[in-house]
C-alpha cells in the first residue's frame, strides 16, 4: 500500500526564495505503538512524559495520562501563534527604518558608524527569519498533533510534537529574554572565572563548570575552557570558560558572586558542609574592545612561569594599582598573547566598574566603592536537609537541584534578566 503523504511548502525566508517542502507519512514508522518499542527508548520517552509504566498495558489510562502532554504541546503551539505574528511586525518595521537609514546615510563620510549600522541590519534580518521560522515550526507542531489524534499513542508523531513544542518554549524564551537586555555589553560575549579558596571545594567549581557548559551545549552557545589551575590529587581549583557567542554576558551577568554547596553532615557532624565558589562574569569583546585610556604607570606587570604537571605555562599578570583590580592570564602560548589577553580582561573590569559607579573614565573610579566579590553571595544550591536551589538575588526557589546541575538555568537566568529591566525601567 502506497504511503500517505501530506505535503506543506515551506514559507520562503529572507536568506533564501527557495521553497522546500515536509512530507509526514502514515506509514509504518509513525504506526508503532508504544508496547512495540525497544524497552530503552520506551522508558526515556515515558519517563520524559512522567507516565507510569505500569499503565502501558491499559491504552484508556495512558491516553488519559498523556492528556497533561497533549496540553503542553497546545499551550506552546498557542504561545507561538500569539507572539511570532506581532513580534515579526514590530522586527519588520525596525528592518524597513534602518534600511531608510542605510539610504540616507552616506557609508564613506564615517566607515565606523556604516559598519555598525549594516551590523544591526543583519542582526535585525536574522531575528525576523527565525520568527518566520517559529511560525513554520508551529504550524508543523500542529499538524503533528493532528495526526496523532488520529491513531491511538502514537509515540513516533507524540514524540516530534512533544520535541518542536520544546523548541518553540525555547525559542520564545531565549527572544523574550532578550528584549531585556539593553545594556551595552550585553551583546557581548563572556568570560568566566570560577574559583575555590576553601579546602574541599575543588569538586564544586567542576560541578559549575560542567552546570555552564552544559547549559552552553543546550542553548547552542559556544563555550571553551581555556584556562585551569589544578590542585594534585584534588581537582580543579580554578577554571576559565570563554563564550563566544553574543549576548553571552547580557545571559550570564547576573551569576556574578558566591555559590555556595550545602551537603549532608560527615562523620556524625551535626553541621552541614557547606562548598564555596566564586564566579567571575566580564564582558569578552567580540569584535574590538573599547578604547580605554590606562596609564602605564598605573600598572603593574609580572611575567614568568606556571608550573603544573610537569609542564611550564607563560603566565602574565597584571595589577591596576590605582583600583587594586587583578587579572592573569595563562591560556595563550607566549607571554605576548596573553598580556594582551590580560590587558583586554582589565578594559572589561574596569568598564564594568566605570559602568556601576556611573563615571565616565578611570580616574574617577572609587577603588573604596569597588564589590568584593567573594562578599556577593549569588546562589544556595542545597542537597541538604531537602533538595533546593535558591537564588538570593532575586527570591527564586527552585526544587530539582539534579535539574540545575545539568545545565537547566534559563528559568534562573531569565529571573536575574527581568529584574535588572524592572530595575532600569524605575531608574
Amino acid at each position: 500500500m502506497a504511503a500517505e503523504c501530506i505535503s506543506i511548502p515551506r514559507r520562503a525566508s529572507a536568506s533564501s526564495s527557495t521553497c522546500s517542502s515536509f512530507c509526514f507519512q502514515r506509514c509504518k514508522l509513525f504506526t508503532i505503538r508504544a508496547s512495540q518499542l525497544p524497552p530503552n527508548h520506551k522508558d526515556k520517552f515515558y519517563k520524559e512524559l512522567d507516565v507510569d509504566l505500569e499503565l502501558e498495558s491499559n491504552p484508556v489510562w495512558l491516553n488519559a495520562m498523556l492528556l497533561p502532554l497533549k496540553k503542553k504541546i497546545e499551550d506552546s503551539i498557542l504561545r507561538a501563534e500569539m507572539m511570532a505574528s506581532p513580534a515579526l511586525e514590530i522586527e519588520e518595521a525596525r528592518q524597513i527604518e534602518q534600511e531608510e537609514v542605510i539610504r540616507e546615510h552616506n557609508v564613506w563620510d564615517d566607515l565606523a558608524k556604516s559598519d555598525e549600522i549594516f551590523a544591526k541590519l543583519v542582526d535585525r534580518t536574522k531575528v525576523i527569519d527565525s520568527l518566520r521560522d517559529l511560525r513554520y515550526k508551529a504550524e508543523e507542531a500542529k499538524l503533528i498533533t493532528d495526526l496523532a489524534e488520529m491513531d491511538t499513542i502514537n509515540y513516533g508523531l507524540f514524540k516530534q510534537a512533544y520535541a518542536a513544542s520544546i523548541d518553540l518554549n525555547k525559542f520564545l524564551n531565549k527572544y523574550e529574554m532578550s528584549k531585556h537586555l539593553r545594556d551595552p555589553f550585553d551583546i557581548e560575549g563572556a568570560c568566566i572565572t570560577i574559583e575555590s579558596k576553601s579546602e574541599g571545594s575543588q569538586i564544586w567549581v567542576e560541578q559549575l563548570k560542567q552546570m555552564y557548559m552544559k547549559w552552553a551545549h543546550k542553548c547552542g552557545l559556544v563555550g571553551r575552557i581555556v584556562e585551569r589551575s589544578w590542585e594534585v590529587n584534588v581537582g580543579e581549583k580554578s577554571v576559565t570558560i570563554e563564550f563566544e557567542s553574543k549576548f553571552s554576558y547580557g545571559y550570564l551577568s547576573g551569576e556574578r558572586g558566591v555559590h555556595h554547596l550545602v551537603r549532608r553532615p560527615k562523620n556524625g557532624s551535626s553541621f552541614p558542609e557547606v562548598y564555596s565558589a566564586a564566579v567571575d562574569v566580564i564582558p569578552l569583546f567580540l569584535e574590538s574592545a573599547p578604547d580605554l585610556s590606562i596609564g602605564e604607570k598605573d600598572l603593574q606587570v609580572l611575567v614568568s612561569s606556571y608550573e603544573e604537571q610537569g609542564r611550564s605555562f607563560p603566565l602574565v599578570r597584571i595589577d591596576h594599582i590605582p583600583t587594586g583590580l587583578r587579572v592573569d592570564s595563562v591560556g595563550e602560548r607566549s607571554h605576548f598573547g596573553n598580556k594582551i589577553k590580560a590587558l583586554n580582561r582589565l578594559k572589561a573590569k574596569l568598564l564594568i566598574v566605570m559602568r556601576d559607579q556611573q563615571v565616565s573614565d578611570v580616574a574617577s573610579i572609587k577603588r573604596a566603592d569597588i564589590n568584593n566579590l567573594w562578599s556577593q553571595e549569588t546562589r544556595r544550591y542545597l542537597s541538604y536537609p531537602n533538595k533546593l536551589v535558591e537564588d538570593v538575588k532575586t527570591g527564586i526557589q527552585l526544587p530539582d537541584l539534579n535539574a540545575i546541575l545539568n545545565g537547566n538555568i534559563e528559568t534562573l537566568l531569565g529571573a536575574h534578566i527581568s529584574s535588572r529591566a524592572v530595575v532600569s525601567d524605575i531608574t
